[in-house]
């Protein structure tokens, strides 16, 4: 990508979260994870540029946050921005992003205004290697960014959160801010109010009327 290409893109994130807010929606996240545009500029793995985007730490970062600045530049104030992580390349074996560098992002992060830090792993390369991927497997790196970080900001954990109670114990033990779940909520798209049947919280739900004999 060269200058206009970069300026393009950043600009387009920023219309992207007009519009989200313009649309109603109460959160905006930025996808820095997995693969995608900005973790390949975070990523050593695969940024090989020669500019003042590439090589350093900082040089990484410098996109990242050209674009984090241009979506907070139009996400009001008062609603929250994320910005979605891989903690870790899982690649042990090459100079890679790891989780020592995610804490410091999120230093760099909370600087430029975001909220929370969505944490998830992996996605950058083939040849990574997985940890065992069962329940919760990567809230540690979440929990890990928490505890030493330096800035004040918040964490959300991902990875094989699947019931009520696991996500319930998360935040209630202070192991993350928030329990992010994805393909649960595909599975049943009425998890939201079955945990609030579980944990006896009905009284939060707000549901049509209609629908009040269904549960």
């Amino acid at each position: 990508m060269d200058e206009s290409e970069l300026v393009r893109v950043r600009d387009a994130f920023a219309d992207a979260a007009r519009r989200a807010d313009q649309a109603g929606f109460e959160i905006a996240e930025v996808h820095a994870a997995h693969g995608y545009l900005l973790h390949q500029f975070l990523s050593p793995a695969v940024n090989d540029r020669g500019d003042e985007y590439g090589g350093s730490f900082e040089n990484r970062l410098r996109y990242p946050l050209e674009v984090i600045d241009a979506v907070r530049a139009v996400w009001p104030d008062e609603k929250p921005l994320f910005v979605r992580i891989s903690a870790t390349d899982w690649l042990p074996d090459r100079d890679s992003w790891s989780i020592e560098d995610s804490i410091r992002f999120a230093d760099h992060a909370a600087a430029h205004g975001v909220d929370l830090i969505d944490v998830s792993a992996g996605g950058i390369h083939p040849d990574q290697q997985l940890p065992d991927t069962g329940p919760e497997y990567q809230v540690p790196y979440a929990n890990q960014i928490s505890e030493e970080s330096d800035a004040t900001i918040r964490v959300g954990a991902v990875g094989a959160i699947t019931t009520p109670e696991q996500a319930y114990a998360l935040v209630r033990n202070d192991r993350a801010d928030l329990a992010i779940l994805g393909r649960e909520h595909l599975r049943d798209p009425y998890f939201t109010i079955h945990a609030a049947q579980k944990l006896d919280r009905m009284d939060e739900v707000e549901l049509p009327r209609q629908y009040l004999r269904a549960f």
